[in-house]
C-alpha cells in the first residue's frame, strides 16, 4: 500500500469520524434538551397544580408573578406567600406529580421564616418495588432561596433527575457506545497499517540493499569464471572444465534471480514506464521459440506453437511481453514432474481481441491456492516435488505487467492435469 493511499484512507476516515461525531453529538444534545424541556414542563405544571390546590384549601391568593423559580437543573422553589403545613403539601405534591406521569423520587422542604432555613422536609421514593411511595427523612435540609423577599415558600428537588433522563435515552447511549467502539477500531487499524507499512519498507530496503550487495561479488565471480574457462590448462583438464562450467551456470542463474528481485523492487517503488509500440505477437513468439525449445529440451520436453489467430498485432512493451512469455514457460517447465509439454497458442475470440494461452502438463494448482498465485513471494506447495527453485515472483510480475497494460489474465488449473494461463489483449485496428 503506497503512502498516497494510506494518507487518503487516514484523511477520509478522519473526515468520516468527525462527521459521525458531530452528528452523534448533535443528536445526543438534542435528545437531552428535549428530555429536559419535557421534564421541566411536567414539573412546572405539577407545581402550579399543587399550588392552586393549596390556595383553594387555605383560602389564599397566589402571586401572579415569580410563583415558580428553578434554582438549579433539579431544584425548584415555589413562592406561595402563605404559611403551609407539611402533610397537606406532601399530599398535593404527590397527587400533582402522579397526574403528570412523574413517578420520580423527590425531596421537598418548607421554609421557616423564624430561622430563615428550610427545616421541614422529607424524601418520597418510588423506585423501590417493595414499597412504592415510601417516605424517608432528609439527610440534610434543602438550600434556602437566595432571594430574601421570599417569606413563605417550599422547595422540591429531584436527586436522580440526570440518571433517570440518561436511562430514558438508553438507545441513543447504545449507539454512541457503538460509534466510539468503531472509532477505536479505526484508530487501532490505522496504527496496525502504519506499523505494517513501516515493517514492509524495512523489509524492502533490506532486500534491495542485499541484492545490490550481491551484484559486485556475482560480477567478480562471473569474470573470474570466464578467465578460468578460457585458460588452456583448464580446458585440457575435463574435471576442472566441468566444475568451471557448473560455476558459470550457477553464477548466471544467481544473477538472473537477483535481477528479478531488483526489477520487482523498482516496480513497487516507481510506476512502471512502458515503452509501448505495435508488436506482432505471432512474429515475436516465433523469434523467441528457439530459446524456449532449448530450455524445454534440457528436460526432454516438447514445445507446440499454435497460431490460429489472423489479427496478431497488439500495442505493448516488447521487453515486458517477452518476459511474460518466458516466465510462464519457466513455470510450466519447473512444475512438471516428467518431460514438459508446453503449448503456446494465439486465438482471436473476436476480431477485436487476441488471446495468448500458455498450457503445460505440470502438477497443476489446487483451487484453494489459485487465488494466491499472483501474490508476491507466494509459492504453491509442491508435495513430493522438492527440486522447484524460485522466489515466488514470476506470476506477481506477470500480473503486474498485465495490469499496467490493462490486459485481462485468467488462470485455469486442476491438480494432476496441468495449468493454462490466458491473457486477453486488444488488437490494433
Amino acid at each position: 500500500m503506497t503512502n498516497i493511499i494510506i494518507r487518503r484512507v487516514i484523511v477520509l476516515g478522519a473526515i468520516s469520524i468527525l462527521s459521525l461525531l458531530a452528528v452523534q453529538t448533535y443528536w445526543v444534545l438534542r435528545s437531552w434538551n428535549l428530555q429536559e424541556r419535557e421534564f421541566n414542563r411536567k414539573v412546572y405544571q405539577a407545581l402550579l397544580d399543587s399550588s392552586r390546590d393549596l390556595a383553594r384549601v387555605g383560602l389564599f391568593v397566589l402571586k401572579d408573578a415569580d410563583l415558580i423559580d428553578q434554582v438549579s437543573s433539579n431544584y425548584y422553589v415555589v413562592n406561595i406567600n402563605n404559611p403551609l403545613d407539611a402533610p397537606t403539601l406532601e399530599f398535593y405534591l404527590q397527587k400533582a406529580f402522579e397526574s403528570q406521569g412523574l413517578r420520580e423520587d423527590f425531596q421537598y422542604g418548607i421554609f421557616d421564616c423564624s430561622s430563615r432555613q428550610m427545616v421541614t422536609g422529607r424524601t418520597i421514593k418510588y423506585k423501590k418495588p417493595s414499597a412504592p411511595g415510601q417516605v424517608e427523612s432528609l439527610d440534610a435540609p434543602l438550600p434556602a432561596h437566595t432571594n430574601t423577599d421570599y417569606n413563605y415558600y417550599f422547595g422540591v428537588r429531584f436527586p436522580d433527575k440526570s440518571a433517570n433522563m440518561l436511562s430514558s435515552m438508553w438507545l441513543v447511549i447504545v449507539f454512541t457506545i457503538l460509534m466510539l467502539i468503531t472509532i477505536a477500531f479505526f484508530i487501532y487499524a490505522m496504527i496496525v497499517i502504519l506499523r505494517q507499512k513501516q515493517l514492509s519498507e524495512l523489509q524492502r530496503d533490506f532486500i534491495n540493499n542485499m541484492t545490490h550487495e550481491f551484484k559486485t561479488p556475482i560480477s567478480t565471480i562471473n569474470i573470474s569464471t570466464d578467465v578460468f574457462l578460457q585458460n588452456e590448462l583448464i580446458k585440457s583438464d575435463a574435471r576442472l572444465s566441468r566444475y568451471s562450467g557448473i560455476i558459470k551456470e550457477q553464477v548466471l542463474r544467481l544473477n538472473t534471480q537477483v535481477e528479478k528481485v531488483l526489477q520487482l523492487a523498482k516496480i513497487e517503488r516507481d510506476k512502471i514506464e512502458l515503452n509501448i509500440e505495435e508488436v506482432d505477437l505471432a512474429e515475436l513468439l516465433r523469434s523467441i521459440s528457439p530459446s524456449i525449445e532449448l530450455k524445454i529440451g534440457e528436460k526432454e520436453g516438447e514445445l507446440l506453437l499454435d497460431v490460429d489467430a489472423t489479427h496478431t498485432h497488439v500495442r505493448a512493451d516488447r521487453l515486458h511481453l517477452t518476459n511474460i512469455v518466458h516466465n510462464l514457460v519457466d513455470n510450466g517447465v519447473k512444475y512438471t514432474k516428467g518431460a514438459p509439454n508446453i503449448r503456446i497458442r494465439l486465438t482471436n475470440d473476436n476480431p477485436d481481441k487476441l488471446t495468448l494461452s500458455i498450457q503445460d502438463n505440470g502438477i497443476g494448482i489446487a483451487k484453494e491456492h489459485q487465488k494466491h498465485v499472483y501474490d508476491k513471494f507466494y509459492r504453491v506447495p509442491t508435495g513430493n516435488v522438492h527440486n522447484v527453485k524460485g522466489f515466488g515472483l514470476g506470476l506477481f510480475y506477470v500480473k503486474t505487467i498485465c495490469k499496467e497494460h490493462r490486459w485481462k489474465i485468467n488462470l485455469a488449473s486442476e491438480p494432476g492435469k496441468g495449468t493454462t494461463v490466458s491473457i486477453q489483449m486488444p488488437v490494433v485496428a
